[in-house]
């Protein structure tokens, strides 16, 4: 049987994304094949696609690391699952026998592998999955939503809860509020209780932030040298947290931002990953740079319950048919986006 696969032959354009006919995957022992309804795009998938991304992959080489689906075939009895039922799909595999695995660091498996990178992802007909990466997918949650928050909101949960201990009371500066991952760290800061700064490139996108929660707005593309603002918007204190996740100028000026003793998580660095750094206001300051990846297991199941309980809403800003695969990554790339896009095959 056939199916239908947005892949890519050589690292390149979005052209190079290109709509072919593939072998449809059959499940093995422990494995189910699903069948994908959505799958989110993500920057990473910009990445590897143009061969930025530093990781080895195989041609063709399909992307896509979050997708949701129904169970279409089983390799075996399953006690969990059964054909036809809805599920979402944990971003990654680890391997459960190392360090990281047995202490609920399972994000930092080095023998783990990624969907979309590793493996083959979600912008296909069907994915085989081992039965250990399905989760069940609630009623009240459609596939566009469920493929539109695990990487956002488990990404913004792990910098926030978990790397920066954020907590209520305390002030946090949002980067780049437009983007998936920016626009669900809004939504979590202000479920822990934070006083929201966010910054994004327009007035348009700062509209829609305020309407998500956040309660100052900076608009960097105008003002470059924003630690400014945010000092005046804090009394002249700074942040106690910042996520930032731009790289370049914005990395700076948000360090620039930070009160004493605080906190920046950095996940992040698109406009920049080479950045001159005076090391002399850390120790003055007391502050502190924390590195972070994608969030665990636990905290990926920990959001989108949220998510189906509607404590968190993923912002979608298109929808569109497997065979846009190259102008979904256009769109990615222009940045002209508020939200996520989701692919749907």
């Amino acid at each position: 049987m056939k199916m239908q696969v947005a892949w890519f032959h050589r690292y390149g354009e979005p052209e190079e994304l290109v709509l072919e006919e593939t072998n449809r995957p059959t499940p093995g022992p422990g494995e189910a094949v699903v069948r994908v309804r959505a799958v989110g795009v993500n920057h990473v998938d910009l990445d590897v696609r143009a061969g930025t991304a530093r990781v080895p992959i195989e041609f063709p080489h399909i992307l896509g690391r979050e997708f949701a689906g129904e169970v279409a075939s089983l390799g075996d009895a399953s006690g969990r699952f059964k054909e036809g039922d809805r599920v979402w799909v944990a971003s990654r595999l680890a391997c459960g026998q190392c360090e990281f695995c047995w202490t609920a660091r399972d994000n930092l498996c080095a023998r783990g592998h990624f969907f979309g990178m590793g493996l083959p992802g979600g912008y296909a007909q069907y994915v085989k999955v081992p039965l250990v990466a399905l989760r069940a997918l609630p009623a009240q949650l459609g596939f566009e939503e469920a493929a539109a928050s695990q990487i956002a909101f488990g990404t913004a949960w792990h910098v926030l809860m978990n790397r920066g201990q954020l907590q209520a009371g305390q002030t946090v500066l949002i980067q780049a509020a437009g983007s998936g991952i920016g626009s669900a760290a809004v939504q979590v800061a202000k479920f822990a209780g934070a006083t929201v700064l966010a910054t994004a490139s327009t007035d348009a996108k700062l509209a829609r932030a305020q309407a998500l929660g956040a309660d100052h707005l900076i608009n960097y593309s105008q003002q470059p040298a924003f630690s400014a603002q945010v000092m005046a918007l804090t009394d002249g204190q700074g942040v106690d947290l910042v996520m930032e996740h731009v790289g370049g100028n914005v990395f700076t000026e948000s360090l620039a931002s930070l009160k004493v003793d605080g906190k920046m998580v950095t996940v992040g660095a698109h406009a920049g990953e080479v950045v001159p750094l005076d090391i002399i206001p850390f120790f003055r300051r007391q502050l502190q740079l924390i590195g972070s990846r994608n969030a665990n297991f636990a905290e990926l199941d920990t959001v989108m319950n949220l998510v189906a309980q509607g404590r968190f809403k993923p912002v979608i800003h298109a929808a569109l048919p497997l065979a846009q695969a190259a102008q979904a990554h256009r769109m990615m790339g222009s940045r002209d986006i508020f939200g996520k896009v989701v692919l749907l095959p």
